[in-house]
């Protein structure tokens, strides 16, 4: 016993000594310590998704809470905070770490971060970018490229709905038509969840990915997720209600469980991936450029 507990102080003594300390989560780091990591990752000459791996690697061990972000303590419905790193959710997640990923220090990437959010950044209910496929997709299109038909190739397959704000905000108590936005009927593409091993190699470390629901006709996506790349192999990173925590499956256990529990719940994955021209080494994007790239026009390739 006492030379095992000499051992434990050695070697507490040496870490000490070398300067090593222990890796924290972003829900054990104050946002000061946020800015600090931000400040020097965004000095490596890292693509964009190569941060994405990186910061949403920070996330695991995250909680899970479905009202983790909002519109803020002033706004009158969904007051909640307008970024939280203690707690996620699924689009929560991904937005944060795409935000994180384009910044240089906080104050970039809280700005970042609405952008991303709402349309043109405007913070509020009705210009919170809702639905993924329909409103939050095409409002980061700047960013973002729908790739499913290119990872999905001859088995991509198409699947329209109608996407109604004004049923969805009257579903919240709210009947004011203002600024809410017309029915809109949509058709998007997918890759079956059937067929998701045999493009396997065609996905990207940092993809984004929605899972399209199989039964409803009113809305695209159930849920977002990331593909990253760990220890050689491809790994799903999400946050969901499966044990109310962020953490990483391996690529074939996912969509086996996925093929196994869920074929009769959902269709399948669309895909978005940062755009080839924005993901180079060190690139950093301003909240004030946005407005210039959603205005470039590979934004019309969508």
């Amino acid at each position: 016993m006492r030379i095992f507990f000499t051992l434990i102080v050695l070697f507490l003594l040496v870490n000490l000594l070398s300067g090593q300390t222990v890796s924290k989560k972003f829900y054990q780091m104050t946002y000061k310590e946020i800015d600090s990591l931000l400040r020097e990752v965004s000095k490596k000459p890292l693509t964009i998704t190569e941060k994405m791996n990186l910061f949403s690697e920070y996330f695991l061990g995250t909680p899970y809470n479905f009202k983790c972000v909002g519109d803020g303590p002033y706004a009158l419905y969904e007051p909640w905070p307008l970024v939280n790193f203690r707690q996620t959710n699924c689009m929560a997640y991904c937005e944060h770490v795409l935000a994180l990923s384009i910044s240089d220090y906080w104050d970039n990437f809280f700005n970042n971060l609405q952008h991303i959010r709402y349309r043109d950044g405007l913070i509020g209910m009705k210009t919170r970018n809702h639905y993924t496929m329909a409103d939050w997709l095409p409002q980061n299109s700047w960013l973002l490229k729908d790739v499913s038909r290119q990872v999905g190739g001859t088995f991509t397959k198409r699947v329209t709905r109608t996407i109604s704000h004004k049923k969805f905000f009257a579903g919240k108590g709210i009947t004011d038509p203002t600024d809410v936005l017309p029915d809109r009927r949509l058709t998007i593409d997918y890759v079956p969840l059937e067929k998701l091993t045999a493009v396997k190699d065609r996905l990207k470390n940092g993809d984004v990915c929605a899972l399209i629901h199989r039964n409803k006709g009113d809305i695209f996506s159930a849920h977002m997720l990331m593909i990253m790349e760990k220890d050689g192999q491809k790994v799903v990173r999400e946050s969901t209600t499966h044990g109310m925590s962020t953490f990483d499956t391996p690529f074939e256990k996912w969509v086996q469980m996925m093929n196994d529990k869920y074929k009769d719940r959902y269709l399948g994955l669309s895909i978005m991936r940062v755009r080839a021209e924005l993901n180079t080494p060190g690139r950093i994007i301003k909240p004030w450029e946005i407005s210039r790239l959603k205005n470039h026009p590979t934004r019309r390739d969508r």
